[in-house]
């Protein structure tokens, strides 16, 4: 018994250490940005006509803090999956370690992948369409603080859906789900990325459908190559294993 509860001991250890390590690696990350955290901001604003208004300083403060820490999020990806891969790794067989580790970088371009086309494609349509159903009818002034709340709401759950493909690819690879179990629980998971796109978008229509169809579009890839990678393992099971 008091080998077992020092072995569960020993495993939080890990635990709080692969945590501290990836919190410092925020903090790290979220420092870097802020120093260029202006930089970053024109570059974000740079087709906007005018200037986004403030409604008092501690507003100006509060925008640069979460451009930084979005960018910090961004940057700390690779690393805390690193932390995770690192604490379960001595529970896998050598294989499993490898899968596990080569799926580390996509973890990250993915991210930035749907960021990219949350800010590139579906926010410029989305504000476009909002702001021409005010035109001659409201005065509008935007302000900083709403501004980006108003795109960090709607591209950072981009960076966390479009990451929805490695996930399944590296489940399948793990023996854990399978093209068959996809498509038997594809109306509920249809029924599901609408409730999401629904809570993550403005209470309009057309920023629904057009989160909605990219997601759904998702879901189907990832079935699509949760069937190659599944070929791939019961071919690789059937050379390692060939029937007598």
């Amino acid at each position: 018994m008091e080998s077992k509860d020092s072995h569960v001991i020993d495993h939080m250890e890990e635990l709080r250490s692969r945590i501290i390590k990836t919190l410092i690696g925020f903090v790290a990350f979220f420092i870097l940005s802020f120093i260029f955290v202006q930089d970053i901001y024109e570059l974000l604003i740079k087709d906007l006509e005018g200037k986004l208004a403030v409604l008092g300083p501690s507003e100006i403060l509060w925008v640069y803090m979460i451009i930084a820490a979005v960018c910090a999020i961004a940057a700390t990806i690779p690393l805390a999956a690193f932390q995770v891969w690192r604490f379960v790794a001595p529970a896998l067989k050598p294989e499993e370690r490898k899968v596990t580790f080569r799926f580390i970088p996509g973890l990250f371009i993915l991210f930035i992948i749907g960021i990219s086309f949350g800010y590139f494609v579906l926010f410029p349509i989305v504000l476009g369409f909002l702001t021409s159903l005010s035109a001659g009818q409201f005065e509008m002034m935007f302000t900083a603080e709403k501004y980006f709340r108003f795109m960090i709401n709607l591209i950072l759950p981009f960076g966390i859906l479009f990451e929805m493909p490695l996930v399944v690819m590296f489940l399948t690879r793990l023996g854990i789900l399978n093209p068959t179990r996809l498509k038997k629980s594809r109306k509920i998971s249809y029924f599901a990325l609408v409730i999401v796109s629904i809570l993550i978008t403005p209470p309009d229509l057309i920023s629904d459908i057009l989160v909605i169809v990219p997601l759904l579009v998702l879901y189907e890839v990832s079935v699509q190559l949760s069937n190659i990678v599944y070929r791939k393992r019961l071919l690789r099971e059937q050379a390692a294993f060939p029937l007598t």
